[in-house]
């Protein structure tokens, strides 16, 4: 078991989006007049840093360069995704360790949220590493969502086992039976 790349950008991702929305709150409730500077940022934070281009960019250098609380929950992320450049699992887990500590003393909570959560996954996080990120949990999260679909659709349906048909026949592309009243793709 590892997890994978996509999960852990998702969860930094949303911990500077937490951080953006109530550091934008506070500032507006005060009046300040740096609340500008957060207003129309939230893609802008949320992309890769090397793919922000043009003004976007220029503004996220501002950012960085400020003492706001969004600017260091937005460095942390950046920094973070140097961390799957590694090759090997011991220098992985040596910047994990660091990154995790920083994390810890910068006194974003939603960071330090993500920050616990990888320190306790740190063996399936390094998984990745021995795997040499050849694994790829696109599959699953393509089964996972024609799953979700299909049980949307159950609804309808009073038991289990039509649910379960319902899904073998979506997923194995299955004939449908004749006896059933419900149609299933």
């Amino acid at each position: 078991m590892c997890l994978d790349r996509f999960h852990i950008t998702q969860h930094l991702n949303q911990a500077v989006d937490q951080v953006r929305r109530a550091e934008s709150g506070r500032l507006r409730a005060e009046g300040s007049a740096q609340a500008a500077r957060l207003k129309k940022m939230r893609w802008k934070l949320l992309r890769r840093g090397r793919r922000v281009r043009g003004r976007a960019r220029a503004k996220l250098r501002a950012l960085a360069a400020s003492k706001l609380a969004t600017g260091r929950a937005w460095m942390l992320k950046e920094m973070f995704e140097h961390f799957w450049s590694y090759r090997s699992v011991t220098w992985a887990g040596y910047f994990l360790s660091v990154w995790t500590e920083r994390a810890l003393r910068s006194r974003l909570e939603p960071m330090k949220k993500v920050a616990r959560m990888l320190r306790s996954h740190q063996g399936l996080v390094l998984n990745w590493f021995k795997a040499k990120g050849e694994v790829s949990t696109g599959v699953v999260e393509g089964l996972n969502n024609k799953i979700r679909v299909v049980t949307r659709r159950a609804y309808g349906f009073r038991t289990f086992k039509a649910m379960r048909i319902a899904l073998y026949h979506t997923l194995g592309r299955l004939p449908e039976p004749e006896e059933l009243t419900h149609r299933f793709c």
